[in-house]
């Protein structure tokens, strides 16, 4: 921020925003770590010293079939700097890259075409030697049933992963407005579960929860349902980093998927989440850029996050370049009930006993949380009229004006501005 010209995260760019001097903007970012200065090092170094788990070279040594997890699209993961480093260690073990698949956790999202799983994999010589495959959460016979969890889910996960003699887990480590944290055994489910698995996993029993939350691990329902899932899946070995503002790594660590991930989510704390003194009328902030901001499917995170320093009945305003438009098919029909029956008239509809969910309506639950908080304002340059229409949110047309008019009528000329959007979460520390 210069001045009071605030730059925003919007696809690949930023959006600049200018307000007057007599504006009192409250910058919230992530606390500042030092990047890593050499991420592939950082990577064999942290492949080599697991927590729990011997390194993954010996792990690995009895052999066979290896399937590699990433995330898809969404997740800003560096893995052109992880993935040749996690092969040069299974080839060590014994495993020729004939026997490793790289399996995208793609959950209920659309699958990756081809030229995207390139950006996914983000090293040339992986990707042109390594099997690079989708997962399909709609395939019933790519699916193997492995339990069901105390509270009730079905547990369907990929048949290439559970059958796989070794199994590894790149996840980006980052706070998750409904599972706490993502990255680790978020990867495994929902990203490698079947369609029946992800309805109940992100059902009203579940999304209504308290602590299902951002930053909240301890008593959140679907972590519960998490620790139980990796108990059936058996062992696997996790590779967990975590990001700053520039998308440069800060940390590293792996082994054992539970422990691991707990100790990275210990570090992520202290960088994504930031005490903040007061609650505000007027919020800025982004959808986090490319690739979340995508889709306004994604740009629901944005909306959400700040929800705990927003006084009730202020205002979010939110920027996202959502460059594929709305989202899945199936979210646009959630939000066609949203827009017909309004936010709770859709929490009734969709908590009755005998309600088939729709797939995606777990966002648009989320929006409701934030709707039920204040008023949203999204700027984007590319929806149309129709899609509009299912936004059930306002319109900015002008972001700058936006800030301005929220100001005149709560008569409070602070704003906080959040340039980052959900990769950054504020809490409300009196």
């Amino acid at each position: 921020m210069i001045g009071n010209s605030i730059a925003l995260l919007y696809g690949h760019a930023q959006y600049r925003v200018s307000l007057p001097g007599d504006c009192v903007i409250h910058a919230i970012h992530k606390h500042t770590e030092k990047p890593l200065a050499d991420p592939a090092r950082a990577a064999r170094t942290a492949l080599r010293a697991p927590v729990g788990l011997p390194p993954l070279s010996q792990w690995a040594r009895h052999g066979g079939k290896a399937c590699i997890l990433v995330a898809d699209i969404t997740r800003p993961t560096p893995n052109g700097a992880l993935l040749p480093q996690v092969v040069a260690e299974l080839e060590a073990a014994g495993i020729s890259r004939t026997e490793m698949t790289i399996l995208i956790a793609t959950g209920l999202h659309r699958p990756a075409p081809e030229a995207e799983k390139k950006i996914i994999v983000g090293d040339s010589h992986v990707f042109n030697t390594v099997r690079v495959e989708n997962h399909y959460a709609n395939d019933d016979r790519q699916h193997v049933k492995i339990g069901t969890t105390s509270s009730g889910t079905p547990v369907w996960v990929d048949r290439r992963f559970v059958e796989a003699d070794v199994k590894v887990v790149i996840g980006l480590v980052e706070p998750h407005f409904m599972a706490g944290y993502s990255g680790g055994r978020k990867l495994v489910v929902p990203g490698l579960a079947h369609r029946e698995t992800i309805l109940v996993f992100h059902s009203p029993k579940f999304m209504e929860h308290p602590r299902a939350c951002n930053c909240v691990i301890d008593g959140n329902p679907l972590h519960q349902d998490h620790l139980e899932i990796m108990a059936m899946v058996g062992a696997v070995f996790s590779l967990n980093v975590i990001i700053d503002e520039n998308r440069e790594m800060v940390f590293i660590n792996s082994g054992e998927i539970i422990q691991s991930h707990l100790e990275s989510v210990a570090f992520a704390r202290g960088i994504c989440e930031v005490p903040v003194p007061r609650q505000f009328d007027t919020i800025l902030t982004s959808a986090g850029g490319f690739p979340l901001d995508k889709t306004y499917y994604q740009t629901v995170k944005g909306m959400v996050s700040p929800l705990d320093i927003l006084r009730p009945g202020g205002r979010v305003i939110i920027v996202s370049e959502c460059s594929e438009g709305m989202g899945s098919a199936d979210f646009l029909e959630s939000q066609k009930l949203l827009a017909e029956l309004g936010p709770e008239g859709f929490i009734q509809r969709i908590s009755a006993p005998a309600y088939r969910p729709i797939v995606d309506q777990w966002q648009t639950e989320k929006l409701v949380e934030a709707l039920r908080k204040g008023q949203i304002y999204l700027y984007t340059a590319n929806l149309n009229a129709q899609d509009w229409a299912l936004t059930c949110v306002s319109r900015a047309e002008n972001p700058r004006q936006a800030v301005l008019e929220s100001i005149e009528r709560s008569g409070d000329p602070h704003v906080a501005v959040i340039p980052e959007g959900p990769y950054v979460i504020p809490l409300l520390r009196q």
